[in-house]
């Protein structure tokens, strides 16, 4: 009898809230059983676990979480290895605070750009906004191997998937954006960001 595997995420494969969740996976090394959602499609299973039948959704036997981040920090607890937070409080909250600031100030505009119901118009300013965002803090990422870090973080983990989807944003970064294009050209090479993408997203690129 085939053993079914206890952990399973539900998730869109071109959506980067739930690539976050498969590239933490893939740094923690996580047997998982990946079950795709297209957008605006939800498996009757996914409904009965998710009340918003919302991706990304991680079900771990009786536990059903959704919301990246959420899902996000329960992996790092659950395979404590790497970590992929800081240990001391001060640092962690830290990093929540950069997570907070990803989401605030550029995966709205992200989310912005990609939503078929907004006006060219406002894709056109999202797409300003984030490129000379971007470019404006690229220096942070030229003295450390990760972002204001020596270690992988969830951090990253927010962003790499956003930084990804550029081409298919229409953004292309400037050459003051070098120490950020770097930043891309490693992490983007790694096995486990690799490991994470999904057809879709190998094909925005």
């Amino acid at each position: 009898m085939a053993v079914t595997n206890r952990l399973t995420c539900y998730s869109d494969p071109a959506d980067h809230y739930s690539h976050r969740v498969r590239l933490v996976l893939a740094e923690k090394g996580v047997s998982v059983e990946i079950i795709d959602v297209e957008q605006g499609r939800c498996p009757p299973r996914l409904a009965e676990v998710n009340p918003y039948g919302s991706v990304p959704t991680l079900v771990d036997r009786d536990l059903a979480l959704y919301e990246s981040s959420v899902v996000m920090e329960y992996l790092d607890e659950r395979y404590p290895h790497p970590p992929l937070l800081p240990v001391y409080p001060v640092a962690r909250a830290n990093s929540r605070l950069l997570m907070h600031r990803i989401q605030r100030d550029w995966c709205v505009l992200v989310d912005r750009i990609l939503d078929k119901r907004s006006k060219e118009a406002e894709r056109q300013l999202a797409r300003k906004e984030l490129r000379e965002s971007l470019t404006g803090v690229s220096p942070l990422f030229a003295d450390k191997a990760f972002f204001l870090s020596d270690e992988l973080s969830l951090v990253d983990c927010c962003l790499l998937p956003m930084l990804w989807r550029l081409p298919v944003l229409g953004i292309e970064l400037p050459r003051p954006a070098k120490p950020l294009l770097d930043y891309m050209e490693r992490q983007f090479a790694r096995e486990a960001f690799q490991a994470s993408l999904s057809a879709a997203e190998r094909a925005m690129r």
